[in-house]
């Protein structure tokens, strides 16, 4: 195990930095440092670590919506008002549509089958997002019409949206009864998470303002209650829960609300931890896929998922009429909600795992949406910010 570990941190760093010195995002040698490493090639990481490769996925998401957190004003998000809501929900709806039109033509499946794989392919990557949004609040660009802002409660609020809609599509190619609780529960979720998640984040910033410690301690706090509450939600079975990937999230935006100055300094602290967990989290994406399945409807699977993103972008523009925004900060908006990761990582195969006959076929879309979305859409946020969006300085911004 310490072996693959070495291996997964060493390669994955040196093909990352590699594939920026030649202009494309460093996630992309880390994917391709899994894909080397992983079972379908050289099969060099321990079957250990691939066992718990999830749940260590979840750490690395769950280390940068922290930050992300700790990043946002809850003024910002205030400020950003409808528009944000509909990118919670609208893009990924209008791409499960186109899925649920193309794919049957192009893939031979059926309208059930369609909406599944709609459901793993329409939800957008934070791990890819959440780091490049930070990234532009850091350096003050889209401040004025808090455009960083508004794509990180999207895509945060997305991934939840499109889960509850996977879970439901599954159920009925089972065969089995859908309750509409599942769906009431969508807004349920997410304003149970942003309750629980201010409420602990508040009584975690007065507590830190009475009680001195080290900041390490306080990173060490802080990750305990993120597992914890994933830990809760994993186990509840109630047709009500909450969504700990939300709480997590404004956790983080209470500190910064209540106690800013102390969450500037745990957002460096995390800061660096994602140095680490963001090689761990794209190598491990790389290894879960299976080059033999890729190759068998590589092409078909490529027509499509270019199709359906036609539809997430027109979604987003519909979310951004009657917006300030400039054409140019849209289109950045539409380009910010490309990349797709970690979702589709994660429930890719579970189709495949429960024996459903278009199992193999979800994977293969699933893989392939991650291999062309995430490098493209990291590579054009990249490209664009600085052109599209205004800048405003720091000192400004803070006044």
């Amino acid at each position: 195990m310490l072996l693959s570990i070495a291996l997964i941190l060493i390669i994955g760093m040196s093909l990352g930095w590699l594939c920026k010195k030649i202009k494309l995002p460093s996630l992309v040698g880390m994917i391709l440092t899994g894909i080397l490493l992983g079972p379908s090639v050289l099969k060099l990481i321990d079957p250990s670590i691939l066992d718990i490769s999830s749940e260590l996925r979840r750490i690395a998401l769950i280390i940068i919506l922290t930050r992300a957190g700790l990043t946002l004003k809850w003024s910002d998000l205030k400020k950003v008002g409808r528009p944000a809501i509909l990118m919670c929900f609208v893009p990924a709806a209008f791409e499960i549509v186109g899925m649920i039109i193309f794919a049957p033509l192009i893939l031979n499946v059926s309208v059930i089958e369609a909406a599944i794989i709609g459901a793993v392919v329409a939800a957008v990557s934070p791990a890819v997002i959440v780091p490049k949004m930070i990234k532009l609040i850091d350096e003050g660009y889209g401040k004025d019409h808090s455009i960083p802002q508004l794509i990180l409660a999207g895509a945060s609020v997305d991934d939840v949206f499109v889960i509850v809609l996977f879970t439901a599509f599954l159920g009925l190619g089972q065969g089995k009864e859908v309750s509409i609780l599942s769906f009431v529960n969508i807004p349920i979720s997410i304003v149970l998470g942003i309750l629980i998640g201010f409420l602990i984040g508040f009584l975690l910033a007065k507590f830190f303002a009475k009680v001195h410690m080290r900041d390490t301690v306080k990173v060490i706090i802080i990750l305990s209650i993120a597992f914890i509450l994933n830990s809760i939600e994993d186990k509840l079975t109630t047709v009500i829960t909450f969504s700990a990937l939300i709480a997590i999230m404004f956790m983080g935006i209470a500190m910064q609300q209540y106690h800013k100055e102390a969450s500037t300094r745990l957002s460096l602290k995390f800061n660096k931890l994602w140095v680490g967990a963001e090689i761990i989290l794209f190598v491990l994406v790389g290894a879960t896929i299976d080059l033999k399945f890729v190759s068998t409807t590589a092409l078909p699977a490529i027509l499509l998922i270019l199709l359906v993103l036609c539809f997430r972008i027109i979604g987003v523009f519909i979310c951004l009429i009657c917006t300030k925004l400039t054409f140019k900060e849209k289109v950045f908006c539409m380009i910010s909600y490309i990349p797709k990761a970690t979702v589709q990582a994660a429930i890719g195969g579970i189709p495949l795992s429960l024996g459903l006959e278009c199992g193999n076929i979800v994977l293969t879309v699933a893989v392939m949406a991650i291999l062309i979305t995430a490098p493209l859409g990291a590579f054009l946020i990249d490209l664009t910010y600085k052109k599209f969006l205004n800048r405003v300085s720091l000192e400004n911004s803070n006044e």
